[in-house]
């Protein structure tokens, strides 16, 4: 029994009334003895008393404690057993050892647990491994949130089926917003009567009406060739796992025009407020437009996905934007103390053939210029050496770490050429500290943008980056003269990206190529640029036979793992893989003299080479692609393809 409560009985302030008891009976008895007799009957029959309530009371005490305890342990063991929550104990050899009714019940018809592997009996527990923050695991058809304590083995199990219930109803139920545009309506109904363009108008827009009536779409048109889309995220679900199969209907719908509708589609889930969503959907129309068209680009939580764009981008019949584009590179350089060019990573041929083409540009208007080179490779190497003998280009060449300084200057426009992403700029830091960059490229564009430029230049219907600037240097006709290796190195541009006028060559690449031969573009230095060395020409015959074929139509080839190519040989090798009869695609990995793994692709145009190369963290074109991985070895990067090519032809969102 607690002391605090034996003193109730035991403290001192019995004691001393029992003593001053005594003390006044002693007293009594000298006055006269037969009282004290008396006194002394009475304080023994007190004491006696006393001593028998103590007694009883230890008693019941001790009853009351022990019926309490039972009470709380009862109550414990029925919580335990009856409590919404399950409770699993398991061994170091990963058995449990206990639990408790909740979980019999979880498992169903299985009468025996104990002793029984946690793997057996929950397969998705050991996906998890050691995680002690909580997750979910499903069980038939019920939701159960796991809670890990690996330092006391033990899972807590709480069944949240009904929330998730309502979870995926808000979820299915949340409004997105989307544009959906005819890309090219105006160019398709050139040439057609009023009737026929009515028509035609007619068809198209009853073909997407009856498509958003079969998946629960509100639309609403904005002008002839736009419309805005409402509906819920559970359509927008079902619209991605049919990969947007509009696309597909109106372009074969209209293929016997000479030039057929295709669409372009931006929706967006993402966003707090309506007028984000609806922001967020118009960026995703812009993106898919500036990949060239006929494709949808979804913004769902921090990526884009894309599905589509099978087709390229057809060639603007318009000159307008050409020349207001180079009417405002003329103001922007007219208003800047300097300009620095500056191309992408291991730039090629176009890169720099566009970066002089722009400093060119630049020197018309008595501007100060500078082109950011940080380290030679095979590709450019000839055009280099030209360009270092140059009366005054070579003076122009920095190296990234003196072009610093120079874009710290609030008057320097910065110009970056032949890409649009920042993760593929030769140096971050140049776009990062730049107040002013201009954007000039010609590949589709992706996720990654550079951030606020000035002006954006993007046409991905164009060959090449050389054939835009030299659109631009077109409308500065009345000041231009071009001296020969100016003229040769844009033309040399146009030549490797379009593999001489064999691929993607559009009217207006031939009237560039025109305009830059008039202006003393030299053919043979041309063809003396681009020569091949007998070496590399082995290196790449080497890699050609290393050629796999998946599903029979689609190569892959693989360098040696100790072997070191540049970029140049890696691209044409897929460029003659891909000349192959029967090969739809070819994707060729080597790994570069800088550690990276480069992959580069080609197709013929069934298979958008640009979403898979995307899905590895590059990009390019529909029929041209590629991407650089950092780590991992050659064969790993082959099996990242492979997987990713599956995914692709089998049916997977082009991300």
């Amino acid at each position: 029994m607690p002391k605090f409560v034996i003193q109730r009985w035991h403290g001192y302030h019995m004691i001393f009334a029992m003593c001053f008891s005594l003390i006044l009976i002693a007293l009594l008895s000298t006055y006269k003895w037969i009282y004290g007799l008396i006194g002394l009957v009475f304080f023994v029959a007190l004491a006696l008393v006393l001593y028998r309530a103590e007694r009883a009371f230890r008693h019941d005490f001790t009853e009351y404690v022990l019926t309490l305890n039972h009470r709380v342990k009862n109550a414990g063991q029925t919580a335990i057993d009856g409590m919404p929550i399950g409770i699993l104990l398991y061994d170091r050899s990963g058995h449990v050892e206990w639990c408790n009714p909740f979980i019999v019940g979880m498992m169903g018809d299985r009468e025996r647990l104990i002793g029984e592997s946690l793997e057996e009996l929950f397969p998705q527990l050991k996906e998890e491994g050691e995680r002690e923050t909580p997750f979910t695991i499903q069980l038939d058809e019920r939701v159960y949130e796991v809670t890990h304590q690996p330092e006391e083995r033990v899972y807590f199990f709480r069944d949240i089926t009904q929330l998730e219930s309502l979870r995926k109803e808000l979820h299915d139920a949340r409004v997105i917003f989307g544009f959906i545009h005819l890309d090219n309506f105006d160019e398709a109904g050139q040439g057609l009567t009023d009737q026929e363009a009515t028509l035609l108008l007619s068809n198209v827009t009853g073909t997407i009406s009856k498509w958003a009536l079969d998946y629960d779409i509100t639309l609403k048109r904005l002008d002839t060739d736009k419309m805005f889309l409402v509906a819920e995220q559970q359509s927008l679900e079902r619209l991605m796992k049919s990969r947007f199969e509009i696309l597909d209907v109106v372009r074969e719908m209209t293929r016997q025009n000479k030039i057929p509708i295709t669409l372009s589609i931006g929706i967006a889930s993402v966003g707090e407020t309506l007028i984000e969503r609806t922001q967020n959907a118009h960026a995703a129309l812009d993106i898919a437009l500036a990949r060239g068209g006929d494709q949808a680009a979804v913004k769902q939580g921090e990526e884009t996905i894309f599905f589509g764009g099978k087709t390229n981008a057809v060639e603007k019949r318009t000159r307008v934007r050409a020349r207001v584009i180079s009417h405002a590179m003329s103001n922007l350089i007219q208003d800047s103390k300097r300009v620095v060019v500056m191309g992408h990573t291991q730039p090629d041929m176009d890169a720099l053939g566009a970066a002089i083409g722009v400093v060119k540009f630049a020197l018309i208007h008595d501007c100060e210029a500078h082109i950011v080179l940080d380290e030679e490779n095979p590709s450019i190497e000839r055009l280099l050496a030209a360009v270092r003998h140059h009366a005054y280009l070579g003076d122009m060449l920095i190296q990234p770490e003196k072009a610093l300084p120079l874009v710290d200057d609030p008057d320097t426009l910065l110009i970056l050429v032949d890409t649009h992403k920042p993760s593929l700029a030769m140096d971050l830091r140049l776009l990062e500290r730049a107040r002013r960059v201009v954007v000039i490229d010609h590949h589709r564009r992706g996720e990654d943008f550079v951030k606020d430029p000035v002006l954006v230049y993007l046409e991905p219907y164009a060959s090449s980056t050389s054939e835009l600037v030299t659109e631009l240097l077109q409308y500065q006709d009345q000041r231009l003269s071009m001296d020969t290796l100016e003229a040769t190195a844009l033309l040399a541009g146009i030549v490797v990206d379009t593999k001489n006028f064999a691929f993607r060559a559009g009217s207006r690449t031939f009237e560039a190529a025109s305009f830059l031969r008039r202006h003393g573009a030299d053919l043979m230095m041309v063809q003396s640029l681009l020569k091949e060395d007998l070496n590399q020409y082995v290196k790449r015959a080497e890699i050609v036979k290393s050629t796999e074929l998946v599903r029979g139509d689609i190569a892959v080839a693989v360098g040696e793992e100790t072997e070191e190519y540049d970029q140049l040989l890696i691209a044409q090798a897929a460029d003659t893989l891909l000349n192959m009869q029967g090969i739809r695609a070819s994707f060729v990995i080597g790994r570069r003299g800088d550690g990276l793994i480069s992959i580069s692709a080609r197709s013929q145009g069934e298979i958008n080479v640009q979403v898979i190369m995307e899905q590895l963290g590059g990009g390019g074109h529909l029929t041209n692609a590629a991407c650089q991985l950092k780590n991992g070895s050659l064969s790993e990067a082959k099996s990242r393809l492979i997987h990713v090519l599956q995914e692709n032809l089998d049916g997977g969102p082009e991300k």
